[in-house]
């Protein structure tokens, strides 16, 4: 009998991990879709325009499904939903599922990028802090950390454009491409660094790596502090327990203690930490590719917002959120593996 208990407890956490999945994304569809009816901008009204006669008026709420009461409409739009649509643009004329899938992989593309280059320099910010524990470097490490989570993106970003692409000329500016590149290179995946290389044009791969410096650097050192702060107050929790100090007693040198010892030990945290900022990247890209111009799901967001376009906003919104929860889930599920016992 507790062979079989114990055989079906991985389904068992499946079931209660698939269901809190579903309970969650709900509760976002819910209150994202309410959140939506509070704008003071007439969905209606933005289709039809302020000349337009009532008649007309009144036909494109009906044709909107606007006419109906609220738990109606939502219980259209979870339809909708269910079945991979999420409404029309106003801005573009276009399906809003078509345009997220369009500009979705640039974002993925940007936050990717800007994880990687946190997780190994918060990384070795962190051990570098541990092992000069109270030391000077410590100090210097804590500082730059707490002011990557200080200093606003959007400023950063500007000023940035102002220093090292306007007065210093470093770095490319605005946008994926020069302008010799951007519209004659054909964008297939979305990702410029795979369709700059793939086409084949002399100078376009170093033209997307240019312009990618930037708005990378500007995620990643926001990042770097989350990652840097979290992974440092792990690493000197581990270095402070008796295993630690059998390990000194025993004469093992302080780096391999560091090495062998405590950063296993903290992986769940670092997995967790590392998942986490990721989700809040895609969040930060909003204001990143506003500020240079780079046609991802935070730009496009932006333009939905100026416009009122609410079908596009709500979309947008939602996928961000969905993001953060499937990105929770699969970091569970990582956290489970990587450390026995979480499980």
């Amino acid at each position: 009998m507790t062979t079989s208990r114990n055989s079906l407890a991985p389904l068992r956490a499946l079931g209660r991990g698939l269901t809190s999945l579903l309970l969650t994304l709900a509760a976002l569809l819910i209150v994202t879709f309410a959140l939506s009816k509070f704008s003071p901008i007439d969905a209606a009204l933005a289709r039809v325009g302020d000349h337009a006669n009532r008649s007309a008026y009144l036909q494109m709420r009906q044709t909107l499904g606007l006419d109906a009461s609220w738990p109606v409409q939502l219980l259209r739009y979870a339809q909708q939903l269910a079945h991979g649509e999420l409404g029309t643009s106003v801005a573009t004329g276009e399906p809003v599922a078509e345009d997220l899938r369009r500009v979705l992989p640039a974002t993925i593309e940007l936050a990717t990028l800007a994880i990687a280059v946190s997780a190994v320099l918060g990384l070795a910010l962190a051990v570098l802090a541990v092992h000069h524990e109270g030391r000077a470097t410590d100090t210097v490490v804590r500082i730059v950390s707490l002011l990557g989570n200080s200093i606003p993106i959007f400023w950063l970003g500007l000023l940035a454009l102002l220093l090292f692409y306007a007065r210093l000329q470093w770095v490319a500016g605005p946008g994926r491409l020069d302008d010799a590149y951007e519209y004659t290179i054909d964008m297939p995946t979305g990702v410029v660094l795979i369709d700059a290389w793939r086409s084949g044009v002399p100078g376009a791969f170093g033209s997307a790596i240019a312009h990618l410096v930037l708005p990378v650097s500007i995620l990643a050192a926001y990042a770097i502090g989350n990652v840097t702060r979290l992974t440092r107050t792990a690493l000197l929790a581990q270095m402070r327990e008796d295993y630690v100090t059998l390990a000194r007693a025993k004469g093992a040198r302080e780096l391999r203690v560091l090495f062998r010892h405590a950063l296993p030990n903290v992986a769940g945290v670092v997995l967790t930490v590392l998942a986490l900022t990721y989700a809040n990247l895609l969040e930060g890209a909003v204001l990143v590719e506003t500020v240079f111009a780079r046609p991802g799901l935070g730009r496009y967001l932006t333009t939905a917002l100026f416009a009122g376009d609410t079908p596009a906003i709500l979309g947008a919104t939602l996928l961000i959120g969905f993001c953060f929860v499937l990105i929770n889930a699969l970091t569970d599920v990582l956290v489970g593996i990587a450390d026995p016992r979480v499980r």
